[in-house]
């Protein structure tokens, strides 16, 4: 079906694959999700009505579609900017050495289960890899070990700090009385307060571990990647915090690495699918051939000659296209330039080469209708003696 399919193609697919399934991970349970769905209806409706010759609608589709860019930019700068941190490959090399944390968490569990019996209310977020400077606005800054003393008498009603949300970093606690985002996801039960819409909004946007004590139903949860789980006890929330916060072995992040690939398979299956598609709408021009004229200039011409004669002024070249975006090669200002440094006075036969002919990404030439070009040059001083005769 594609002749010209090519192992570039192949990852092509995998890389943007890889790429809009990160996207969808980080974006799912946000607003920016729906805003990017959005976008891609108005991107069909423009891709079908310029195909079908809808001069006006695609128009003014082209031209919205700029001002949207700059508008999800300005708006979405945050979740932008988190994006691009995941994504950064060099994050490990200069973000802190050390990863685990040193924190007692059997007596951290005690603690919030101790909360939990009195019906106090608490929410602490232990950072992982990412950071969540972006995330969390105000706060105290306290910098102290982390004792489950201190967690009971930040979250007492009649602490100063009780407001807000504790941060737990590098194994000290480093913020208290802090804002989180709250979640958008409208999926999120009624009964839930603003304790644990903001632990949610939190884990939508980060890697964090979130631990939520309900105030009104001395309940333990922990939330984690856009998900609310309810701890039954103690026991179990060191269980989980320990696989969540400790660093794993290697036979542990071997065995990881292998269950990343069928981890929501039907997610990136739906993904893979999509690329694919898209592939195929962008390159069915794939291995179609043009003929065009090309003008043909030079330079590089040494400074004792001057170029008196050039034969042909232009060649017929075909070329073929490997991807809808770009323009029709008719559409297209192609030059064939051609150095000069080496020709000599007189008659010079000069190749056209391939590097001498100014193509867009996606475009090759298949053939050329001339492949030398006969320059005639003079000498400069030959001239000038002839005009003082």
């Amino acid at each position: 079906m594609f002749p010209y399919f090519r192992p570039q193609d192949i990852a092509d697919i995998l890389i943007m694959t890889f790429l809009v399934y990160q996207l969808y991970s980080w974006f799912k349970n946000s607003k920016a999700l729906q805003v990017v769905i959005g976008l891609l209806v108005l991107g069909v409706i423009y891709f079908v009505t310029k195909n079908l010759g809808l001069f006006m609608t695609s128009w003014i589709l082209q031209e919205l579609g700029t001002v949207l860019l700059v508008l999800l930019i300005v708006v979405f700068q945050a979740e932008i900017r988190q994006a691009l941190y995941r994504l950064s490959l060099l994050r490990n090399f200069f973000d802190r050495e050390e990863t685990g944390v040193r924190v007692d968490l059997m007596e951290f569990s005690a603690a919030v289960f101790d909360l939990a019996a009195k019906r106090i209310g608490a929410l602490v977020v232990f950072q992982r890899e990412e950071l969540l400077d972006e995330c969390i606005l105000h706060g105290v800054p306290l910098d102290c070990l982390v004792s489950g003393q201190l967690i009971t008498s930040i979250f007492l009603p009649v602490s100063p700090l009780h407001d807000g949300a504790v941060l737990i970093k590098d194994g000290r606690v480093a913020v208290a009385s802090c804002h989180l985002p709250l979640s958008v996801n409208p999926e999120v039960p009624q009964h839930l307060g603003t304790r644990h819409r903001a632990g949610l909004g939190l884990s939508e946007r980060s890697d964090a571990v979130i631990v939520i004590v309900s105030e009104e139903r001395g309940e333990v949860s922990l939330s984690l990647a856009g998900e609310l789980e309810l701890i039954r006890s103690q026991g179990e929330l060191h269980e989980k915090l320990t696989s969540l916060l400790l660093p794993l072995s290697r036979e542990a992040q071997r065995v990881g690495l292998k269950s990343r690939l069928f981890a929501n398979f039907w997610p990136k299956l739906a993904v893979f699918v999509l690329v694919v598609v898209s592939w195929l709408l962008i390159t069915f021009r794939q291995g179609e051939i043009f003929t065009v004229t090309a003008p043909i200039t030079f330079h590089n011409l040494p400074e004792t000659l001057t170029l008196t004669r050039s034969t042909p002024e232009e060649v017929d070249l075909q070329l073929k296209a490997y991807s809808n975006l770009v323009a029709s090669p008719r559409q297209l200002d192609i030059v064939i330039d051609i150095d000069l440094s080496k020709a000599k006075e007189g008659g010079n036969s000069m190749p056209i080469r391939k590097e001498d002919i100014k193509l867009p990404p996606g475009v090759v030439v298949a053939s050329m209708g001339r492949s030398l070009v006969r320059v005639t040059t003079e000498r400069k001083t030959d001239k000038e003696g002839a005009r003082g005769r």
